[in-house]
């Protein structure tokens, strides 16, 4: 595979993973609020949580999610079904490894393209999260990205020299 390629993907998704490690902190802060409110309480007090709380970890999953996907790709991580394949000829695994990641890059593509309409529509709209009033469509970004990367990947493994299973 294309050492550029991967070297996007394994940074990508560190990347993911610092945008998951800042959604667990705020889940943890945000819990730790509610038990002091708990607390609080039984003095006649009060504590709020996190305000936007919901928003920003909706709008940071969905962003967060996809961007693991091409380093999944990139480590062949997906889900393979060797018991069924194993038994059948070399030839024939490389070309149904080589089908599979067409077709993998195929459906990154049209899940690329696809989001992207929904990324114009809400962006048309106006659409705010509810709570913060932050517009929605820049949180469409990473998914594109990772979109794009994870076809790059696929397309990568699919036009790469074979390797003997």
């Amino acid at each position: 595979m294309d050492v550029v390629i991967h070297r996007l993907a394994a940074g990508w998704a560190i990347l993911g993973g610092v945008v998951l490690a800042a959604i667990v902190l705020v889940t943890t802060a945000n819990i730790a609020l509610f038990a002091a409110h708990r607390v609080a309480a039984l003095w006649g007090g009060s504590v709020a949580g996190l305000p936007g709380y919901e928003d920003f970890v909706r709008l940071a999953v969905s962003a967060a999610a996809l961007m693991l996907l091409p380093w999944c790709q990139a480590r062949r991580g997906h889900v393979a079904v060797d018991l069924f394949v194993s038994g059948m000829p070399a030839g024939l695994q490389r070309l149904l490894d080589r089908l599979w990641l067409a077709l993998t890059v195929a459906l990154a593509v049209f899940l690329l393209v696809m989001a992207a309409q929904g990324m114009a529509e809400t962006r048309a709209d106006g659409v705010l999260s509810p709570i913060l009033g932050w517009p929605e469509w820049p949180f469409y970004l990473p998914g594109l990205a990772s979109l794009a990367l994870w076809a790059a990947v696929a397309a990568s493994q699919a036009i790469a020299r074979p390797v003997d299973p």
